[in-house]
């Protein structure tokens, strides 16, 4: 039925519904018209409103033009125009993406809130009551309490603001006087908790939560500085972190809890929308800096160390403990060393890859530090001490993360956490941590210290210290807390105006500051300082009460340390009387000292077998004992926790099948065989078997010894190769993991040759077992020589690793000017050169090196103190002995050599036996002994002239000899070297070092001469030529360095080693 025109005015109130059941094919005419009507009619105010939003829109626009106009008439250049430009759309950029931060954090966290709910309401649906969560629960409970507190909690935010914090700015500036709060809102979002995890309290009268909170608020916070029409403010924020609650004490009386102490353990994550004139921090490079700065000023307020007490019943005792307690305890953190790091530098557009140059930052809490730059260097040694302060286990945690240094910005390689309660279970913690996020591995040695408040200790650690080598930082002895108090009847500033007193507290060359009070002469800080203490007997504190402007001093104090030593448990807790003040004026503070120790009780190690090299010499398990409570030198060495940890693989290279024909003949008309020999790469070390003439089934059946370390990704290279007149042709590679190896024990088969078309290889390899004792030596040493063949080298029966840590008491030479020694360890033909130690009579080395030991009772080792010097190199000190049985018993210990410590005039320390056999027999002239390697880093040939022996007697007295050396073919005065003279001796001793600095491939076509000769007589100058060697330089290894006698010929012979 169709409504006719008449019938649009006359329908009432309630048949007004009915017209959409009307068929949708038909449109409604008369209805129309009246429609129009008074759509028109209301349309009015909205037409105005949007004429004015577009009349305010295009004057925006034309605002934007101002800066233009003014730029031009002023005469300045499109630059600025420019600038100004990016400038501005940086900003906008920038807080696009906050709010965009903003919205979507919004989003997620409904979003969580609503799949929470419908998780809860399955679980009370699906779960019995009885079912127990874990640990961290998410407590939906306390968000609805949080949710339903929110406003109470936002009108308590507004009120303490404006009554409390607005005044207390107003008094500290005069500037400010006009500054007010216009605008607080902590708006409709609450804070979130994620999780509540309830830790066991230290003590009964505590109880310790960790909330992990989450808060994406739509906070809006007006200021205003009216004198200078000055607004900003805060819209919307975001912060993300874990927040720790304390309460206690717990009493019994009501409200049962006495404090609440609240903090973040480690620094939460902060973003800001700004309002007003703080719009331009959100401009690029200004952001960041100001969200750090932010994050500094919430650190200094809520992070570890720092925390807030709410106290809860009046008269509470003990406020400033509960507001700054005593660290749980001190961990000293050894950063040693890193391997494996991955290669960020690029060159030639990244055609080219080189190394890293990095560097480790160190962070537990807000206490962060940074080591040195190590350049070029993908395994760096930082060898560095650090210690930090632990207030929360658990919670806080140890982070290293590794960089590589770079002019712009600098390269992440990797990163390691680790909670600080593993180091206190441990009390010491010696290993290798995987880098995430990275490759390779970071070592650290980690120490817990604990702290006692009696000195009985004190001695034993300061003479631990002092033998300690710490850089960058000397090693501390003990710690200091101060709590500030407050002051009384501080002088007034001129004019008798309250001045705004700030104290600086300072020992030795480490300077804090307390903040300060505004307009009193009666300051309350109730802030806590803390130091490290390298001497307590001779450190002072320095305290001075200043003005805030750091100009007028309102007083002073000096106060021995050593005063606390004598206290009841290290205590001090009174009023210090100033000096350079009033008569009345004075100071309440609290001093607690607490010594560093490592008691040997608490020293827990890990339940998996201990590695051979943590034993000493002394035989005594680690269990008893560690690093810091050992007596002082030169009773033991401390060597890191992988001393002595090394392993020897043997290796045997078998036989070869199907191996490729590189030989031709007749212009390669006919088909040879090959000429194959082995190489083998491992550990640093080469090896090469022997070749085996035509034949393409090859048997070497040699047998080869290295010492491996447990490093994870360690592989063994093999190649083989045809042995020809001028270059060796390639037969194959293969390689074999000795992560495998180490961990079975054996490895035992044929091996594809790789990047050839056929060939394989036999191998075998070994893990050889260490035991502690010598009762198996003879056993081992028959099995040896049942298993050696002809073409294989003495096998080895023991291990014999030796930590060398510093020397003591070396004479100066040339008046009083410091020397630079280094040491050479030689066992048989094998040395070891630690590294040369700058203008000292006392060096540290902190080096270790291990040697294959064939027939222990036999086989001797030398220690050589030399000292290097601009002519050449003297040495000097004591020697040593040990029983005829030294080696044979202690070889398998894996112990470090003892202290050395002397003044006597040869330092020269040999482990030799009585009734031994002497070394392979001397030839019919003698032998010397020489030491001949290429330092690369500063591009010389060294080589040091150790001995002579057996020396040819041709006249009734002994010859005087001495060493000549010269470089061939030049025989210029200038490549001539020669040592001192020794008196009527046959074995005459000089352990001199000579240099040449010649590159590396002028080396290589150089031989040495080396000739011994004798002064004829004393009135003339004929020299006698006992005998001489020629070394051929590219036939010897330069990069190993080890020492070796050569046998003496006549001038026109030549020698063999």
């Amino acid at each position: 039925m169709e409504n006719l025109p008449g019938d649009a005015s006359g329908p009432s109130p309630g048949d007004q519904p009915s017209a959409p059941s009307a068929p949708p094919g038909r449109t409604p005419t008369a209805p129309a018209k009246p429609d129009l009507g008074s759509g028109s009619q209301r349309a009015g105010p909205g037409a105005a409103s949007e004429a004015l939003a577009l009349l305010t829109s295009f004057g925006r626009r034309v605002l934007v033009l101002v800066p233009v106009y003014l730029a031009g008439a002023v005469g300045l250049s499109v630059g600025f125009v420019l600038f100004g430009l990016a400038l501005y759309l940086g900003w906008r950029w920038v807080r696009d993406q906050k709010e965009r931060s903003l919205r979507v954090a919004r989003q997620l966290l409904d979003d969580e809130e609503r799949l929470t709910d419908e998780t809860l309401c399955l679980s009370h649906r699906e779960l019995p009551a009885w079912v127990s969560f874990p640990d961290v629960e998410k407590a939906e409970w306390l968000n609805k309490v949080v949710a339903q507190v929110w406003p109470f909690l936002g009108q308590y935010m507004e009120k303490l603001l404006a009554e409390t914090v607005a005044p207390a700015v107003r008094g500290s500036n005069p500037h400010l006087q006009t500054f007010t709060f216009t605008r607080v809102e902590l708006g409709e979002k609450p804070l979130h908790i994620l999780g509540v995890k309830i830790h066991p309290g230290q003590r009964k009268e505590q109880i310790l939560l960790d909330l992990s909170i989450s808060y994406v608020g739509d906070v809006q916070i007006d200021v205003e500085v009216k004198k200078y029409f000055c607004k900003a403010g805060v819209k919307g924020m975001q912060l993300h972190g874990i927040l720790r609650v304390i309460l206690e004490p717990l009493i019994g009386d009501l409200p049962i809890v006495g404090a609440v102490s609240m903090f973040f353990i480690r620094r939460p994550i902060l973003d800001i929308n700004w309002t007003g004139m703080t719009n331009l921090l959100d401009i690029p490079g200004l952001s960041s800096l100001s969200d750090n700065m932010i994050m500094d000023s919430i650190a200094a307020f809520l992070v570890l160390p720092n925390r807030l007490l709410v106290p809860l019943v009046p008269d509470l005792q003990d406020v400033a403990q509960l507001r700054s307690p005593l660290p749980r305890g001190i961990i000293r953190i050894h950063l040693l060393a890193a391997h494996g790091l991955g290669s960020k530098d690029k060159y030639v557009k990244g055609l080219i890859e080189g190394k890293s140059d990095p560097y480790a930052l160190i962070r537990v809490g807000t206490q962060m530090f940074c080591s040195r730059v190590i350049d070029e260097e993908l395994n760096p040694q930082w060898g560095e001490t650090y210690e930090v302060m632990v207030h929360e286990v658990p919670g806080q945690e140890i982070e290293v993360e590794v960089f590589d240094k770079d002019p712009d910005k600098d390269d992440f390689l990797g990163r390691m956490k680790l909670d600080v309660g593993k180091v206190l279970q441990c009390g010491v913690l010696d290993d290798w941590f995987p880098l995430q996020g990275g490759q390779g591995q970071v070592h650290l040695r980690l120490e817990w210290l604990s702290l006692l408040s009696n000195a009985e200790k004190l001695e034993q650690v300061l003479q631990w210290n002092h033998g300690v080598s710490s850089r960058p930082e000397p090693p501390s002895a003990a710690i200091l807390v101060v709590y500030l108090d407050r002051a009384q009847d501080l002088p007034l500033k001129k004019g008798n105006k309250e001045p705004n007193p700030m104290v600086q507290l300072s020992v030795q060359d480490v300077t804090q500051e307390s903040k300060a009070v505004y307009s009193t002469n009666c300051p309350v800080w109730e802030g806590a300082f803390r130091f490290f203490l390298q001497d307590p007997q001779s450190q002072e504190l320095d305290v001075q009460v200043k003005d805030g402007s750091r100009a007028l001093t309102l007083g002073a104090l000096t106060l021995p340390l050593a005063r606390l030593l004598t206290a009841p448990e290290l205590t001090l807790d009174q009023w210090f009387q100033l000096s350079s003040s009033g008569p009345n004026s004075r100071l309440y503070m609290k001093l607690v000292m607490r010594i560093l120790y490592l008691d040997p009780s608490e020293v827990r190690f890990p339940t998996v077998p201990s590695p051979p090299g943590t034993w000493g010499l002394d035989g005594e398990s680690p269990q008893a004992g560690s690093s810091v409570d050992v007596p002082p030198r030169p009773s033991h060495t401390t060597p890191d926790g992988h001393f002595g940890t090394e392993n020897v693989l043997r290796i045997h290279v078998l036989e070869a099948q199907d191996l490729i024909a590189k030989d031709r003949f007749l212009g390669g008309l006919v088909k040879g065989k090959s000429d194959p020999y082995v190489k083998l790469k491992l550990a640093g070390r080469s090896f090469q078997s022997h070749v085996v003439r035509e034949d393409l089934s090859p048997r070497w059946n040699e047998v080869f010894e290295v010492i491996v370390t447990s490093i994870p990704g360690q592989e063994l290279e093999v190649e083989v190769f045809d042995k020809d007149l001028d270059k060796d042709d390639f037969l194959g590679r293969c390689k074999v993991n000795l992560t495998t190896v180490l961990n079975s024990g054996f490895f035992d088969e044929w091996l594809t040759l790789e990047d050839v078309p056929s060939g394989c290889l036999h191998l075998r390899l070994e893990h050889l077992t260490s035991r502690s004792t010598a009762t198996e030596l003879e056993e081992v040493l028959q099995v040896n020589r049942l298993i050696r063949t002809q073409k294989s080298a003495e096998l080895a029966a023991a291990l014999l690793s030796i930590y060398l840590e510093r020397a003591e008491g070396l004479l100066l030479q040339k008046g009083t000017k410091p020397t630079s020694p280094y040491a050479i360890l030689t066992v048989g033909d094998t040395s070891h050169k630690t590294k040369t130690v700058a203008q000292t009579s006392a060096p540290v080395w902190d080096e270790s090196a291990s040697f294959l030991i064939r027939t222990p009772n036999t086989e001797s080792l030398e220690l050589q103190i030399l000292v290097s010097q601009y002519s050449g190199v003297e040495a000097h000190g004591h020697s040593y002995s040990h029983s005829s049985s030294s080696l044979s018993e202690e070889t398998e210990l894996w112990g470090g050599l003892p202290h050395i410590t002397s003044s006597a005039p040869e330092l020269q320390q040999r482990l030799t036996h009585g009734g031994s056999p002497l070394e392979a027999p001397a030839g019919p002239l003698g032998q010397v002994k020489l030491t001949v390697w290429y330092y690369s880093e500063e591009q010389k040939l060294v080589s040091i002239v150790h001995s002579c022996r057996a020396l040819r007697q041709n006249g009734r007295d002994p010859p005087d000899p001495y060493v000549s050396l010269l470089l061939l073919p030049d025989k210029s005065r200038g490549t001539k070297r020669k040592t001192s003279q020794k008196k009527r001796t046959l074995s005459p001793k000089f352990s001199e070092r000579f240099e040449w600095e010649l590159p590396l491939d002028e080396v290589l076509q150089r031989k040495l001469d080396i000739s011994v000769k004798s002064n004829s007589t004393f009135m003339t100058r004929e020299r006698e030529l006992l005998g001489k060697v020629q070394l051929d330089l590219a036939e010897i290894d330069l990069a190993q360095g080890a020492a070796q006698w050569h046998d003496l010929m006549h001038d026109k012979g030549r020698s063999s080693s």
